[in-house]
């Protein structure tokens, strides 16, 4: 999708993300077979919810594929500096590489990484300028796939009719009440990381300050002038249109912004 290619060798990170693609497997396989497609053929629900199911999954995980491995924002090791910009560059301690201001050095992935946000095992990948949108959205689309998993589970016994047609020669009917109890013990501990983190990660777009930044005090209010909150969301999505803030299948286009709005890490 006119996006490069940047693969992290991690094997922390590589547990991580497949933890969390085990969860959303778990789900995605076992919800539907159990509540929706049962429910379904007896008249309980329309299909459109389990359209819907499908649809939010895959934007959940193209949105995990995309966010783990688009580019960050790694910096060149000899990158091209435009004359009236150089005051807004620096070098780097680590690296000893010209970097621009807000940038920050990933100990974990060796290299600096532009307007760096944090680094998340989750993703194996660094939360910078180029794939910040894909990782908000990916917050967002889990949170959602949560909260609908979670409803048709507490439907399912406590909402629905009971089902009439049980086939209990299938292992996931013998064993029902324990692989729903432990899809809605992930899906509650899902649910309550990721609103914390999304909650961050909104409050540190609104107010234009990443993660690091948060952690070094070093971004006090009266060092930039404030941007309304609409132009903080569209530099990260990359575009003023609010509906494409939520497609996870486009190429971002870079709204190019002074670095100065901020102090340096």
């Amino acid at each position: 999708m006119g996006l490069r290619i940047h693969f992290v060798v991690d094997p922390h990170g590589w547990c991580c993300m497949g933890l969390i693609v085990f969860v959303w497997l778990y789900n995605i396989v076992l919800i539907p077979k159990i509540v929706l497609f049962p429910h379904y053929e007896e008249g309980h629900i329309p299909g459109i919810l389990i359209i819907i199911f499908y649809g939010i999954s895959i934007f959940c995980l193209v949105a995990l594929v995309r966010a783990s491995l688009t580019d960050p924002g790694r910096l060149p090791e000899n990158p091209k500096i435009p004359h009236a910009e150089r005051e807004l560059w620096e070098l780097c301690n680590k690296c000893n590489l010209m970097r621009p201001k807000r940038s920050h050095h990933c100990s974990r992935c060796g290299h600096c990484v532009r307007r760096m946000d944090h680094h998340c095992p989750w993703i194996n990948n660094c939360v910078g300028e180029d794939n910040h949108w894909l990782f908000l959205q990916l917050c967002f689309y889990t949170e959602l796939l949560t909260c609908y998993a979670l409803m048709f589970s507490f439907c399912h016994y406590y909402y629905f009719l009971p089902l009439k047609k049980r086939n209990l020669d299938l292992f996931v009917v013998r064993h029902e009440l324990a692989i729903m109890r432990l899809a809605a013990f992930m899906g509650i501990t899902m649910l309550v990381g990721i609103t914390g983190l999304f909650y961050t990660q909104l409050i540190g777009i609104i107010t234009d300050t990443t993660s690091i930044e948060k952690m070094s005090n070093c971004c006090e209010e009266i060092s930039r002038p404030r941007k309304p909150w609409q132009q903080t969301f569209s530099e990260v999505f990359g575009t003023r249109w609010k509906i494409l803030w939520f497609i996870p299948f486009r190429q971002r286009q870079p709204l190019r912004v002074p670095y100065h709005f901020a102090n340096h890490v």
